[in-house]
């Protein structure tokens, strides 16, 4: 018999945030100069670009992902959720971003930051689902 899914929802709405904060912080004053130029987006096409659709689907993506990450990590303990977060980042995630640029030729400079973003993100998201039971 399936178990039932208890949600902390303000974990995973704080989870979600988390990601998106650091989403900001990572594509902006730490990697936002090399990541433009590993894509190739001109600094024109992102002041160009609707970032009120971008950012609203970003962060319903990122609420997704932090209610994907809470119904895997369960009632269990800090430490199994964040083995379970770096586990998703790493190997699903990351290894799934890497499978594509391989077929789509991009740099291992694009894969390290988006992959490492990946990681992270979902280790920070982990660390607060699992600490806020």
């Amino acid at each position: 018999m399936p178990q039932e899914i208890h949600f902390n929802h303000l974990a995973v709405i704080t989870a979600a945030i988390s990601s998106f904060v650091l989403g900001g912080i990572w594509y902006g004053p730490l990697f936002g100069k090399q990541w433009l130029e590993a894509t190739g987006i001109s600094e024109e096409q992102t002041k160009n670009s609707n970032k009120g659709k971008i950012f609203g689907l970003a962060f319903l993506l990122s609420l997704i992902q932090a209610y994907n990450l809470a119904a895997f990590i369960g009632p269990a303990n800090l430490q199994f959720a964040v083995f379970a977060a770096v586990a998703t980042g790493a190997g699903w995630v990351a290894t799934s971003i890497g499978i594509l640029y391989l077929f789509e030729m991009r740099s291992l400079k694009h894969f390290l930051i988006n992959a490492g973003y990946m990681i992270i993100a979902f280790t920070l998201m982990g660390i607060i689902i699992g600490a806020w039971k």
